[in-house]
């Protein structure tokens, strides 16, 4: 039986806010708890909100890995979605702990907003598009709102900044956290997918590993004369961190907007090769029959989980 997400917590002075909206949520979870964290304001990023889930028994006196995961949202409770589907975190999680399969670990789940796609749009890659294919992308609101893409400009540099420099220090300091590289781990699904390659290559000394479900080679919604994955390809090769100290997890599925992966997600395998990534800190798998949805990643979550957060590593301080 699921029980109510009842505990909000409200951010003041680490994000200069004047005020917080103190209020309860409608999500529900089936283990663990949740805890809501309102970013009124930031220096980098639009207000959002910001879920931590802690496992059963959580004690401030034991430390605990952070598994950082985009479209926070989506990720709990269903009957509040906008598709009413969802990750199932909390069920997956919890089931991993309790087998001993992993590591304790918090799960930091980011909200997104209606800037998604400008703030998980890797930004250095795009930088490397021709100026006349940027605005294309760019100013394609301006002509039909219907079929835009970016709301505004790109801001994925920004992004990360807020959680490398405001949402992590706020978590190490406010709950009991192993708070380095090697258990600090990052997560997402299509362009949150992308996002999490791009976070893990920017800030090496800040997340150890990264699960890539879905990842959104693309960038848009057709890979006909499509000059993005090329650019990403690149970016990956020149950008890719030491594979001693780091993991990497890509999937893909065969269908709906998954059916365009294959291609690019085999042009990242082999520069994972290339780099010295191997069996024990790299996997690609592909999926027959998933397709683009959270009722996919859900089904195959605890295969990234159990690879990144493996219990062999619960020792690690």
């Amino acid at each position: 039986m699921r029980k109510p997400l009842i505990i909000v917590l409200g951010i003041l002075m680490l994000f200069g806010c004047s005020k917080t909206d103190r209020k309860t949520t409608a999500f529900s979870i089936s283990s663990g708890m949740l805890e809501r964290i309102e970013i009124l304001d930031s220096k980098y990023i639009a207000p959002r909100n910001i879920d931590v889930w802690l496992p059963d028994g959580y004690q401030n006196d034991e430390k605990y890995s952070v598994l950082y995961m985009h479209d926070g949202q989506m990720l709990y409770d269903s009957t509040a979605t906008w598709n009413k589907q969802e990750w199932g975190v909390d069920e997956v999680m919890s089931e991993l702990i309790e087998a001993n399969k992993i590591r304790k670990t918090i799960v930091v789940s980011i909200w997104n907003t209606e800037n998604r796609h400008s703030e998980y749009f890797p930004q250095k890659p795009f930088e490397m598009l021709t100026k006349t294919y940027q605005d294309s992308l760019l100013y394609q609101s301006t002509r039909n709102k219907e079929i835009a893409l970016f709301s505004e400009n790109i801001q994925s540099d920004n992004y990360l900044k807020f959680l490398v420099k405001e949402l992590k220090p706020f978590i190490d300091e406010n709950y009991s956290t192993k708070s380095n590289v090697e258990n600090t781990f990052i997560a997402g699904s299509s362009m949150g997918g992308l996002i999490s390659m791009y976070a893990i290559c920017e800030y090496p000394e800040i997340f150890g590993g990264a699960a890539c479900l879905s990842t959104h080679w693309t960038g848009i919604f057709s890979d006909e004369n499509n000059p993005i994955p090329e650019k990403f390809i690149i970016y990956l090769k020149e950008n890719l961190p030491e594979p001693s100290t780091h993991k990497f997890y890509f999937d893909y599925g065969t269908e709906t907007l998954d059916s365009l992966y294959e291609p690019f997600q085999i042009q990242a395998d082999s520069i994972m090769v290339l780099r010295g990534f191997g069996d024990n800190n790299w996997i690609t798998l592909k999926f027959q029959g998933d397709d683009h949805s959270e009722k996919s990643w859900r089904n195959r979550l605890n295969i990234p989980m159990t690879f990144l957060l493996v219990e062999k590593n619960m020792n690690s301080k």
